[in-house]
């Protein structure tokens, strides 16, 4: 028997700096290759919707990467951008900024219109959601009912060689922790989705260049960590570390990427029974489109 999966906070804020974080979303470098590669395989299991969205919204969009899959998954569908709420307003963006987005008009996270997306798609942002629960809440209110719902992120089990490296010497968090697949699932549920499906791979990256690999990792984000090391490291610490790096038969440094991919829909709303219950308008007239009998008006 296999022993049940441990929870890693469900439904409770996560250990991550949140000034930090709001300092690396403002940064906004290139998009990480790692970042377009999983959303062209998220975008492959797009198949399994059946019926074509007809407005879709890319959640944080500018640091996911996946609007070209996107787009070619669901050509006819009007894709709306969603970024996070108040970095907009925290600096002027400059002229590349605005001629890139200028095909894109974009929402922030507090404005996006309720129930009228049939697809919220996600990619590689969830692992920087300090409350993931709440997202997906946000996620859920945006749908539609039956809308749907798909997701890629990092797992707990990426930079593995790394964080064994920092874990044996002391050196402190590499990182924050990611949220295991299961319980990512179980939150899903907890926002009000249905039928939720959890699925995961790993995909290993190797460099035979030290700077070209430290570069690429910052490109995927900072050490956002609370309690991470708050001075500044010298070279050689650097260098120490990547000595104690295993390295592959081959002699190249290799990392392990852990890739979570989560789908779910938007059911139709119930009515719970108690002495009174109270149904908005919107679902009330969803629940009656579904339970009146064929060709009645």
């Amino acid at each position: 028997m296999s022993a049940p999966a441990s929870p890693s906070k469900p439904a409770s804020l996560r250990a991550l700096d949140e000034t930090a974080l709001h300092a690396q979303l403002r940064r906004r470098g290139p998009v990480p290759w790692l970042h377009g590669e999983v959303a062209r395989r998220m975008a492959e299991r797009l198949s399994i919707v059946k019926q074509p969205p007809a407005q879709v919204l890319d959640w944080w969009a500018a640091s996911g990467g996946g609007v070209q899959s996107l787009r070619a998954a669901c050509p006819r569908a009007r894709i709306r951008a969603v970024e996070p709420a108040g970095l907009h307003r925290e600096a002027v963006p400059s002229w590349w900024e605005r001629l890139r987005r200028s095909s894109r008009p974009a929402w922030t996270e507090d404005a996006v219109p309720p129930a009228q997306a049939q697809l919220v798609w996600s990619n590689m942002m969830l692992h920087w959601a300090i409350d993931p629960t709440q997202v997906m809440q946000q996620w859920h209110q945006a749908l539609a009912v039956e809308g749907f719902v798909m997701f890629s992120c990092f797992g707990p089990d990426t930079l593995r060689e790394l964080r064994t490296v920092f874990a044996d010497q002391g050196y402190g968090p590499i990182g924050v922790d990611f949220v295991d697949m299961h319980d990512l699932g179980d939150m899903l549920v907890r926002a009000g989705f249905a039928d939720p499906v959890m699925d995961m791979e790993t995909l290993t990256l190797t460099w035979d260049d030290s700077t070209r690999m430290l570069s690429e990792l910052r490109e995927l984000g900072h050490n956002l960590h609370p309690q991470r090391f708050a001075g500044l490291r010298t070279p050689r610490w650097r260098d120490r570390w990547l000595e104690l790096l295993a390295r592959r038969p081959d002699g190249r440094w290799g990392l392990s990427f852990e890739i979570v991919y989560g789908h779910a829909y938007k059911p139709v709303p119930r009515v719970r029974v108690a002495e009174q219950a109270h149904v908005s308008l919107d679902d009330m007239r969803t629940m009656v489109r579904r339970t009146r009998p064929p060709g009645r008006d």
